[in-house]
């Protein structure tokens, strides 16, 4: 829900505590110890005014297979307890949430501890609905209360400062319990590192106004970073490591815009264009893919996202797809998990990058017009692919998965 920087780095309120006790190990004047410093920042939500959560604190480890009841961990404590807004970091907003001493080495598990809904605050996990305004509490799965598990790469030098920032995909990570009125929270986050290096541009202010508009970084089709446009149309994406990506435009109702070939440089914010050249895709008529999940595996934990394939000749010559959709399958009963996506039909509009802001000459992808794949992944199995019939306007696909 994979995602920047305005910049808006708050401290307010925390207080970090050391190491954790059996064998944490290390201090801030040690030759032997380094510092890992971690910040908060969020892709966009989907139909959400707010996605809340709290942070207790955030655990590492050098070892990705130890047990939360292992020695060896260490420790950014968050005292008290704090509810973070996932949507105020959004758009290039980072949240500070602290730092620690740690021995030198390469540690590659990282928990993220939430607090509970109970007693004094049942709602220190909760969104709070677009529809009618209301706050609803985000039930976190038990599996999570030892914290969310992140396999990470992390290498702490001796007196050398680790910057890294922990990106919480809302979108993603919330998932409806229908029949039951229940939201639950999934955490997607990934981990990357802390840089001024991404990318900015604008979208015309009444298509930001249309609602759950998205803007991504991608390689391969798969989403490096996400976030939503302000209310003025302009967007950043940072930060991002360099390299080439292809940025996605996609909002409701919308004809899907990518950009090829965006160069991002060390240190450098790439502008694709300028507020006077706003992105102002046209409308299109939309289907709906939708289906279900089932099978003996624990389905309620899949991910099913929409590929859209581009046409070589308008990427560059390499054929690529490019992600507009994706999360984890609703589970509307104890047993019927679903999906649905509403797909604009419209042919995609490809444009290459330009260096020149407000150069884009985009063409329309005519000939993947309503082409779309599905990808049904489910952890421990192999991924489940299924192309779909070409979608037209009104028209509803059915895509039923099963594990294994």
């Amino acid at each position: 829900m994979k995602l920047l920087l305005n910049l808006k780095l708050t401290l307010g309120g925390f207080l970090v505590a050391g190491l954790a006790a059996c064998g944490g190990g290390g201090s801030s004047g040690s030759a032997s110890s380094g510092t890992l410093r971690l910040a908060l920042t969020d892709a966009p939500a989907c139909g959400y005014d707010a996605v809340n959560v709290t942070v207790q604190k955030i655990r590492v480890h050098q070892s990705s297979s130890a047990s939360d009841a292992d020695g060896g961990w260490s420790e950014i404590v968050l005292s008290p307890a704090r509810q973070i807004d996932l949507l105020n970091l959004t758009n290039g907003v980072l949240d500070e949430l602290g730092q620690t001493p740690l021995p030198t080495g390469k540690y590659t598990q990282l928990r993220l501890v939430l607090a509970d809904n109970a007693g004094a605050n049942p709602l220190a996990n909760s969104v709070v609905l677009t529809s009618d305004k209301s706050t609803v509490a985000l039930k976190t799965p038990s599996g999570q209360q030892s914290g969310v598990k992140t396999n990470i790469n992390i290498d702490i030098a001796a007196n050398q400062t680790a910057d890294f920032v922990l990106d919480f995909d809302a979108c993603k990570s919330v998932v409806i319990a229908g029949g039951s009125g229940q939201y639950l929270l999934k955490p997607v986050i990934s981990v990357i590192p802390r840089s001024t290096t991404g990318v900015a541009g604008f979208v015309d202010a009444l298509i930001v106004a249309n609602g759950n508009t998205s803007v991504s970084l991608q390689q391969g089709g798969v989403v490096i970073k996400a976030t939503m446009p302000d209310s003025t149309g302009k967007f950043l994406l940072q930060p991002v490591a360099p390299g080439s990506y292809t940025l996605v435009l996609t909002t409701p109702g919308r004809t899907t815009a990518v950009v090829t070939n965006v160069a991002v440089a060390a240190n450098t914010v790439t502008s694709v264009n300028a507020s006077g050249t706003a992105l102002n895709p046209p409308v299109s008529g939309s289907g709906t893919a939708s289906g279900a999940v089932t099978g003996t595996a624990p389905v309620e934990d899949t991910r099913v996202r929409v590929l859209q394939p581009l046409t070589p000749a308008l990427t560059g010559g390499t054929p690529t797809s490019v992600e507009v959709a994706g999360r984890f399958v609703d589970n509307l009963t104890a047993s019927n998990y679903t999906y649905a996506y509403p797909l604009v039909v419209n042919a995609p509009l490809v444009a290459p990058y330009a260096a020149s802001p407000g150069l884009l000459v985009f063409t329309a992808d005519t000939a993947v017009a309503g082409k779309y794949t599905l990808e049904a992944s489910l952890t421990g199995y192999a991924n489940k692919t299924a192309v779909l019939p070409t979608l037209t306007s009104g028209a509803t696909v059915t895509t039923n998965f099963t594990f294994p």
